[in-house]
């Protein structure tokens, strides 16, 4: 069930439901492909949007708001793979969807805002779904914040698509690194082409236990690999904690050559995939104490590599990134059999 707290109002809802309805009318999808996006900055000073228009394969026929620094960046990074793109990576990306859905996508939830409103839908890829992306969380219910941006960007998607119709000119902007950006001024929305910027992230606080890391240190240095790795399960959890479901990250550090598992745990991405960093180091360092002190760390995702570097100088090991962690699959593989069984 989708948390009541922050949840649109019903206005909000009609709203976003009337704009469907003219989205199906104007079927932007014919004509517009997904890099034929514009950016929306709502006039309450909200959160900034890129807006994609999907479908033009005959699919999938839905609206995507990419909202933020984080949106943004995944919008591009979902351009820049193309077919290369894979679910983990659609997962991990923030965005708003309204698409439309056939009826067994469509929840309780859903129905009774639906039958509230007193619409009625029916066929193939005829029911309005309005979903929220966290990144590895499962989608879910819009809150009022979200829903309000989606509105603002449907909206703005109605003044755009039929001028890129009769244009298809107007969203090249005269600077390679410039979008349009629709933007709100002096009571009406305008056209600008700029750049998009926003501040600059603050720097990860990376979590230590100066114990076990004073503990390591004086430990006798082993000629021994471990490695360590992080994989988003593919099977969400709710934990009661947080309003939404989520995939849990397993967290694991094995000893290359013997094959020991020496530390197995389940990390949570929320609040945010930046809090779940940050105790990374800490896990590794409290882990290692009770077992070994390696002369490398092998690991095969470069964020990981960076986010164990500060160590390499502090304990005296270097960290690499290779390509295969044979321990670590092994036991990978091992788990999911067990989880299947």
């Amino acid at each position: 069930m989708p948390a009541k707290k922050n949840a649109p109002t019903l206005e909000q809802w009609k709203r976003l439901y009337e704009l469907m309805d003219q989205f199906s009318e104007l079927a932007p999808w014919e004509y517009m492909y997904e890099h034929n996006a514009f950016g929306v900055q709502p006039p309450e000073a909200g959160e900034f949007g890129f807006v994609s228009v999907m479908g033009n394969l005959g699919e999938h026929f839905a609206v995507s708001v990419y909202p933020g620094k984080k949106g943004f960046e995944g919008y591009l990074n979902i351009q820049r793979v193309g077919y290369k793109l894979t679910p983990d990576m659609l997962l991990l990306t923030p965005q708003l969807q309204a698409s439309f859905e056939d009826v067994d996508m469509v929840s309780p939830e859903d129905r009774k805002i639906i039958k509230q409103l007193n619409l009625k839908f029916r066929g193939k890829k005829a029911w309005p779904l309005f979903r929220s992306y966290r990144p590895a969380c499962i989608p879910w219910y819009l809150e009022n914040n979200e829903a309000q941006l989606l509105i603002h960007a449907l909206e703005q998607l109605m003044d755009v698509a039929p001028r890129f119709k009769k244009n298809p000119d107007m969203l090249e902007a005269p600077d390679s690194n410039e979008y349009l950006v629709r933007v709100y001024k002096n009571g009406k929305w305008l056209d600008q082409f700029r750049k998009i910027k926003f501040p600059q992230d603050p720097p990860l606080r990376l979590r230590m236990n100066m114990d076990a890391l004073h503990h390591l240190k004086n430990m006798e240095k082993q000629n021994s690999i471990v490695e360590v790795d992080m994989e988003m399960m593919k099977q969400g959890i709710r934990d009661g904690k947080f309003d939404r479901p989520y995939f849990p990250f397993l967290f694991m550090i094995a000893e290359k050559h013997s094959g020991m598992i020496l530390s197995v745990d389940m990390l949570s991405p929320l609040p945010s995939l930046e809090k779940m960093w940050e105790f990374i180091p800490e896990k590794v360092i409290e882990s290692l104490a009770s077992f070994i002190l390696p002369k490398e760390i092998q690991v095969k995702d470069p964020l990981l590599a960076l986010l164990l570097s500060p160590l390499e100088k502090e304990v005296g090991f270097k960290v690499n990134v290779v390509s295969r962690l044979p321990a670590v699959e092994r036991a990978q593989k091992e788990l999911k059999k067990f989880q299947r069984q």
